[in-house]
């Protein structure tokens, strides 16, 4: 059976792991010249809410890659042993 929280458990874990994973990681940066033309191309306002939305999707990017991989060796080598 499962558990009931794993609904909650794991948008968490992908929160808390990249969270871990910005600190360690560092996040794409542009080039002046691609920077303006993704700012136009979202009609972005000023560079800040680039690399805010950079940032944001970065964060949530690393977080879902490091819960697939963790869940994926856990499922796979660790929970089949016990």
């Amino acid at each position: 059976m499962k558990n009931p929280l794993e609904t909650l458990f794991i948008p968490a874990g992908i929160l808390l792991l990249g969270f871990l994973s910005a600190l360690l990681l560092p996040a794409p940066t542009f080039g002046i010249g691609l920077a303006k033309s993704i700012m136009q191309g979202f009609h972005l306002m000023d560079l800040n809410q680039l690399y805010t939305i950079v940032f944001a999707l970065w964060f949530l990017f690393l977080g879902t890659l490091e819960y697939l991989l963790i869940r994926f060796i856990w499922r796979r080598f660790i929970a089949n042993v016990a």
